[in-house]
């Protein structure tokens, strides 16, 4: 009994949590003269093709969809490196004061990422960075390595010591064995990492929204919302589209990779 009780609860949250992607397909496929608000639940006719692509030549979703799998890409993987090399280094390195320097590592995160855009823009446009490419990988790649070096540093934790002080015996350098032992052993936590910060990445609007200007910079996200700007002209259906087409490649990601995600989330399995 308490079986079927369960199963009937988490089918109801599922149907719950699915209703906004309903309402999504069906109003995204709905053509601009057919879009109106208070027939959203019922389905009329089937345009999104048509939609999608006037997305496309509103937004410059297309230009800004190279930059951002660009920013989701590079980042994620600098970041996931600089962590696990962090994690290695204070772990099985067991570094001096070690925990002071995770927590020098860690502590970035405990303010609000709105704190420092005033100081983050002002130094951007100082340096030259503001609105290349170059700076998005940067402000990226540095906002993603503190939750990258403490998954790495937890999951290095559960690595017992004698593996490095046997790799050392048989005399490899410190570069080899972070590389061909350590890494290894830690490929599925590598992998969870890369997606949620890709994913984070890929979703960004803040960043984008200050940090970069041209559609060949600015990330898809912030591209997206320029359709719904005063000077953007998009219907509401036309902008649904666009939000269907970006959420797409998060989806397919997490599908694809879902196994390693999994194993992954469980800390300390190799």
């Amino acid at each position: 009994m308490s079986r079927a009780i369960r199963t009937a609860v988490l089918a109801v949250l599922g149907l719950v949590w699915l209703l906004p992607v309903y309402l999504l397909l069906v109003n995204a496929a709905k053509s601009p003269a057919a879009f109106t608000t208070t027939e959203s639940w019922r389905p009329t006719d089937f345009s999104l093709l048509a939609n999608i692509g006037e997305a496309l030549e509103l937004s410059g979703l297309a230009e800004s969809a190279g930059s951002t799998l660009l920013y989701a890409v590079v980042s994620p993987a600098l970041a996931v490196l600089v962590g696990a090399a962090a994690g290695f280094a204070i772990v099985a390195l067991r570094l001096r004061h070690g925990f002071a320097w995770f927590v020098a590592i860690f502590g970035g995160t405990v303010f609000p990422l709105q704190m420092i855009l005033l100081p983050l823009f002002d130094a951007y446009s100082r340096t030259g960075l503001f609105d290349t490419r170059a700076g998005m990988v940067i402000v990226y790649t540095a906002i993603s390595i503190p939750f990258s070096a403490f998954v790495m540093r937890n999951f290095f934790s559960g690595i017992a010591h004698n593996v490095f002080e046997a790799a050392v015996i048989d005399g490899a350098s410190t570069w080899r064995i972070f590389a061909r032992v350590y890494l290894p052993m830690a490929s599925s936590a590598l992998v969870a990492i890369f997606i949620l910060q890709a994913t984070f990445i890929w979703n960004d609007f803040l960043l984008g929204l200050v940090l970069s200007q041209s559609d060949t910079v600015r990330p898809i996200v912030t591209s997206l919302a320029g359709m719904q700007s005063t000077y953007g002209g998009a219907q509401m259906s036309t902008v649904l589209a666009g939000g269907l087409l970006v959420s797409l490649p998060t989806v397919v990601l997490f599908l694809f990779t879902q196994k390693f995600f999994a194993r992954g989330l469980a800390l300390g399995q190799y």
